[in-house]
């Protein structure tokens, strides 16, 4: 061939791998370029063929191969044989080829896009919960504690993105942080990362599927009862008036407010809702079939069982923009609720009042339980840092990120808290889901239910996919090993589901648990002890390091105990 009789050293070819590129990253034994169809080309130009030179370098690269092993380096092929990085492809389990770009012909993101995909990925259900989490812990201890936290859960995220390169004399550059825990550590760190991350990611998806349940509840309840033109009060105790505000379970009488008065008429079904009116043989039979905890998580089977089995969840990928809408306009609701109801607040510093809690409660570990869950995104900050196109930036832009989320936090859980109706109503009314204060006929809050129950049932299965990834890949070294073994997964994961929903449907409970057991490991422990490790192997661990960061594991053990006991 005509290609043959071209010399091996081509002074183009060599120079282009003396740039620093993704290329340069790879194993030489591992830059193995090969020669495929034209179809199988995947360019932006569709008439793109394998050019000849390529075809040879191919077939070069194979002979090297066929003298010795791919792990003896003695025979490797050179690094004149390596073709040109505009020759070099990749290929694709899809049956198809990729061109390896460098470094600087990736895809990167400028940092404000950066800065707000990690915001976007950080909001989650548990801005539902920081307003309950404030009354938990007293408004002025609750503030101070969710700037705390995340102060403190962003230097450790800051720890975990550095790990990496902290390992000398590896490539690093494809790394997560359980292949960090399993250099450290070994197989008890990668195994315990994974346990941990499945901790987070299963109850999640708890969460999910209790507040789905509560979601279709109002929802389907707020359509039937427009279309019946059923007059309906939620609860006996709520507020009157336009901006009507509830106590879905208020502890003693005290709370009822001003609401007593015109209770006669009502009548008891079921869920514990009152209707004005004389017959109510529909209305209770709807309720008997349209439960809350008895029927809908049963329901909700029927839909995300058979989409949690799919191979894939690239469908489901397309609507994760819904997660931003629907924040941003919980932010909108949020702003127009505190508008319409005013400030209500005293400041009791050490003792509670008949409608207000006081400033400083024993019961604060239940907010940090859920402030380690709304700010972890530790197991996945470094792959979202890696498409920074300022990588010298990732200080600041993960800094700023998390700043974006506190201040969302604290404006939600700030303004639902102080604008709470106090009195009638008493703060320690305030629900885990705060929208669960307002009755299914608000409106405004009909469409954050409704936008909410459907970016949830397309986050769903996406949750699924990540559990079933991640566990599959680890236990049979393969994602879908088979329909059976999946379909038991998923069997377990909505089974949990179900159950909680019906017998313990409290989000801040079970996002407090989960967010204080994964956040002990990956928040806490791992990331401190590699740092430590690190610093002790390079001689730099100082006194004062390794105090500081002891102490951040003894503020993680803490945070699960307390937990349990407070």
């Amino acid at each position: 061939m005509e290609g043959d009789n071209k010399p091996l050293l081509d002074p183009v070819c060599r120079g282009s791998y003396t740039d620093k590129g993704s290329t340069d990253s790879l194993d030489r034994g591992a830059r193995r370029p090969f020669h495929v169809e034209h179809r199988n080309i995947v360019e932006n130009d569709p008439s793109e063929r394998v050019s000849a030179e390529a075809s040879v370098l191919s077939s070069r690269v194979h002979y090297y191969s066929r003298l010795t092993a791919s792990s003896d380096r003695l025979l490797s092929p050179p690094d004149h044989v390596i073709p040109c990085q505009e020759e070099l492809y990749v290929y694709s389990p899809l049956g198809m080829a990729f061109k390896v770009t460098g470094g600087d012909g990736g895809a990167k993101n400028p940092s404000i896009i950066t800065i707000f995909a990690i915001w976007n990925t950080m909001m989650g259900t548990s801005i539902l919960s920081i307003p309950w989490g404030i009354k938990q812990a007293g408004f002025t201890l609750g503030i101070i504690l969710l700037i705390s936290m995340g102060l403190l859960t962003l230097y450790c995220c800051l720890r975990v993105l550095k790990s990496p390169k902290s390992i000398p004399y590896i490539d690093t550059s494809d790394w997560e942080f359980p292949d960090v825990c399993k250099y450290y550590f070994g197989k008890f760190g990668q195994w315990s990362s994974l346990v941990f991350s499945m901790v987070s990611l299963i109850g999640a998806m708890v969460v999910y599927w209790v507040l789905m349940s509560n979601f279709l509840f109002n929802t389907g309840k707020f359509i039937y009862n427009y279309a019946h033109n059923v007059s309906m009060s939620d609860t006996e105790f709520g507020t009157n008036g336009s901006e009507r505000v509830i106590c879905p379970f208020p502890d003693t009488g005290d709370h009822r407010g001003n609401c007593s008065s015109g209770i006669s008429g009502l009548y008891l079904n079921t869920n514990n809702n009152y209707y004005y009116g004389n017959d109510t043989s529909d209305t209770a039979v709807f309720d008997r079939w349209w439960s809350k905890t008895n029927t809908i998580p049963f329901y909700l089977i029927i839909l995300l069982l058979p989409l949690l089995n799919f191979r894939s969840a690239s469908f489901f990928a397309r609507f994760t923009f819904l997660g931003t809408i629907s924040v941003v306009y919980l932010l909108i609701l949020v702003t127009l609720k505190a508008i319409r109801l005013g400030f209500h607040l005293e400041f009791h510093w050490l003792e509670s009042t008949q409608f207000y809690v006081p400033e400083f409660r024993l019961l604060f570990p239940q907010l940090t339980g859920v402030l380690t869950l709304a700010f972890f995104i530790h197991n996945c900050i470094i792959t979202l840092m890696k498409s920074n196109k300022h990588q010298e930036n990732n200080v600041r832009d993960l800094s700023v990120a998390y700043l974006l989320v506190g201040l969302t936090y604290l404006y939600v859980g700030v303004l639902i808290f102080s604008t709470f109706p106090s009195p009638p109503l008493s703060k320690d009314c305030i629900e885990p889901n705060f929208l669960d204060n307002f009755p299914s006929s608000d409106v405004l809050v009909f469409v954050a239910r409704t936008c909410l129950l459907f970016q949830m049932t397309t986050v769903y299965p996406l949750l699924g996919y990540l559990v079933r990834v991640q566990m599959m890949s680890q236990v049979f070294g393969k994602h879908y090993p088979s329909f059976f073994h999946v379909f038991t997964l998923n069997i377990f994961i909505v089974g949990t589901g179900v159950c909680m929903a019906k017998y313990y449907p409290n989000i801040g409970s079970i996002i407090r648990y989960s967010g204080a057991t994964c956040g002990l490991a990956l928040v806490f422990v791992f990331p401190s002890l590699v740092h430590m490790i690190s610093q002790k192997r390079r001689g730099e661990l100082s006194w004062p390091s390794a105090i500081f960061h002891s102490l951040l594991i003894v503020l993680g053990v803490a945070n699960v105990a307390g937990q349990f006991f407070m």
